[in-house]
């Protein structure tokens, strides 16, 4: 019995013992001594390296050409910076207003107006400003580009009060002395715009803010203007008028008895002004901006303002859909104003319409080009790619020439006596120009994908179905069609995607009622310059046409499409 147990143990322990050696020993070692699986992960990680080189170009490309631009699209369909970073005290003022229809807001409302359209006016932002919320409200524009003219007047009126009191405030000179430190004076009356050399940056005279401080911050600006923007000497130029009016605010504000204590440059003559503004003529800052323009008097201004001074907004995503923002919310337009639901509507019908025309004009070609041999096919398909060669314009201008009614087919029509002479068809500047142009220029990118994919299905297929009694009709339709199916969705998904983004054909013979979608976005891009709107409309068009694409997935199957094969 111990005879046993020995043999049947000595195995065991002849597999434990090479265990304890193996473990002993270590890992498995490549030949250059490292660990084995170390060194099949770094050639591993090698091999994807490489790999990704050899496709960083083409990625680079794809990011740059495609992803980026429509990152872009989405960023501009929803920015809107200007109106905060044009106006930034008028709508934090506007936040007090409560905003109730056929009111204004209050006094500290239009002052910070002046200010802002004062700074704007000289940065030439004030046009832009008017532009972009002239899309939301018609004569914003205007009402800007008046402002922009009017609101050195209403400087002005504190402005000449000051220099008449003291010839003192006339000179740029004068008032640099007041407020830039010393240091900087120095530096910047040995300058020469001449020498070549970089301008001395304005530094504030310490404590001066503390005693003047609105003139100090809107001096700061003009300082910055001056200095980097016009590039000329801030020593020597003369105060904006809205200078002249922050000064007036500070010696009549709440800063009085600093002003009183002020015994820096300029003190004797400051406290001339101190003592003289409380006699000075004041500006109603409404009444002002009133008399520029009157609609500053009502309140749709200051309700388009408020709704728009958000850094983004969804203002051009309403206007897409027919919809505008008001102060009870999204709404629609007024009917006689509201042409993108159409536009969308008849863009989606338009390429439907072209995609089956397409279809039946091309699936007979695709079963000719499959059946006949293989050197008259090749042939014949030298036909289908020639509209390639010739250019897009050319073929379209084409068409234009032919479907006027004084044009070749009208003209054949009469001849035929089809239609009378007196009653010529009208074939263009309209859907149907658009429909037919359209069908011939994108014919071939239905019957490429349909001519690859019948010629993989076998002739002795029908020759099988008829020989087991199938007619003709039934053979096709049981046996060859189904087999065609993947070739028409690959060609009915590449001529509907291309047709909803058309612009060119749809541009020349459609005239009103057969453009599409597309010749509205490129008017906001070219003309209108609203490219908040048209970054919205082709937000909207990307997402309509992805959501297609899902549903053709989810109902025939991206799987089944092919180009052949």
């Amino acid at each position: 019995m111990s005879d046993v147990n020995n043999a049947t143990t000595a195995p065991v322990s002849a597999l434990e013992a090479e265990r304890a050696d193996r473990e002993n020993s270590g890992p498995m070692l490549a030949a250059d001594g490292t660990p084995l699986k170390r060194s099949l992960n770094r050639a591993l990680r090698r091999q994807k390296f490489r790999a990704l080189l050899l496709i960083a170009p083409l990625l680079i490309f794809v990011l740059v050409t495609f992803i980026a631009p429509i990152v872009d699209m989405l960023f501009r369909s929803v920015e809107n910076e200007i109106v905060q970073d044009t106006l930034p005290r008028t709508t934090a003022a506007l936040k007090e207003w409560d905003g109730q229809p056929g009111t204004t807001p209050e006094a500290p409302v239009y002052k910070a107006l002046y200010h802002d359209i004062a700074i704007a006016q000289e940065r030439k932002l004030h046009t832009r400003l008017g532009s972009r919320l002239n899309y939301e409200l018609t004569g914003a524009s205007s009402m800007f580009r008046k402002s922009g003219r009017g609101v050195d007047d209403i400087g002005e009126v504190y402005q000449d009060q000051f220099e008449d009191l003291n010839a003192f405030w006339k000179k740029g000179e004068n008032w640099n002395e007041v407020f830039g430190s010393d240091a900087w004076l120095a530096q910047i009356k040995d300058w020469k715009k001449a020498s070549g050399t970089a301008q001395p940056a304005f530094e504030m005279r310490d404590g001066i803010a503390g005693v003047f401080p609105e003139t100090a911050t809107y001096y700061t600006i003009f300082a910055d203007f001056v200095q980097n923007v016009d590039e000329d000497n801030l020593y020597k130029e003369d105060p904006w008028p809205l200078i002249y009016s922050s000064f007036y605010d500070d010696l009549t504000g709440d800063t009085a008895a600093a002003i009183a204590s002020y015994s820096g440059p300029g003190a004797t003559e400051i406290a001339e002004a101190a003592a003289a503004a409380a006699s000075f003529e004041t500006v109603d800052y409404k009444a002002a901006f009133t008399k520029i323009d009157k609609d500053w008097g009502v309140s749709p201004i200051w309700e388009t303002i408020r709704a728009y001074s958000p850094k983004f907004t969804n203002g051009y995503f309403l206007n897409s859909i027919d919809m505008q923002k008001s102060a009870d919310g999204p709404e629609f337009r007024p009917e006689n104003q509201r042409i993108y639901g159409t536009l969308f509507l008849r863009t989606l019908f338009m390429s439907v319409v072209i995609t089956i025309s397409c279809i039946i004009l091309g699936y007979p070609v695709g079963w000719i080009l499959a059946n006949l041999p293989a050197r008259t096919a090749n042939l014949l398909m030298i036909l289908v790619l020639l509209p390639f060669w010739t250019s897009l314009l050319v073929r379209t201008s084409a068409w234009k020439v032919m479907l006027q009614q004084q044009g070749v087919v009208n003209d054949t029509l009469v001849w035929l006596g089809v239609v009378a002479d007196d009653s010529r068809l009208a074939l263009i500047n309209n859907q149907t120009g658009t429909i037919i142009a359209m069908t011939h220029i994108l014919l071939p990118f239905m019957i490429l994908p349909l001519y690859s994919v019948m010629k993989t299905v076998p002739p002795s297929y029908l020759r099988a179905a008829k020989s087991l009694g199938a007619t003709n009709w039934t053979a096709f339709w049981r046996v060859y069609f189904p087999q065609s199916v993947p070739g028409i969705g690959a060609g009915s998904i590449l001529v509907f995607i291309l047709s909803i983004g058309y612009y060119i054909t749809p541009e020349i013979v459609g005239g009103t009622t057969g453009t599409f979608i597309s010749n509205r976005i490129a008017y906001h891009i070219s003309s209108s310059l609203n490219w908040g709107l048209a970054a919205a409309l082709g937000a909207i068009l990307l997402a309509v046409v992805l959501g297609l694409y899902y549903a053709y997935d989810k109902i025939v199957g991206i799987d089944n499409v092919k180009l052949g094969g």
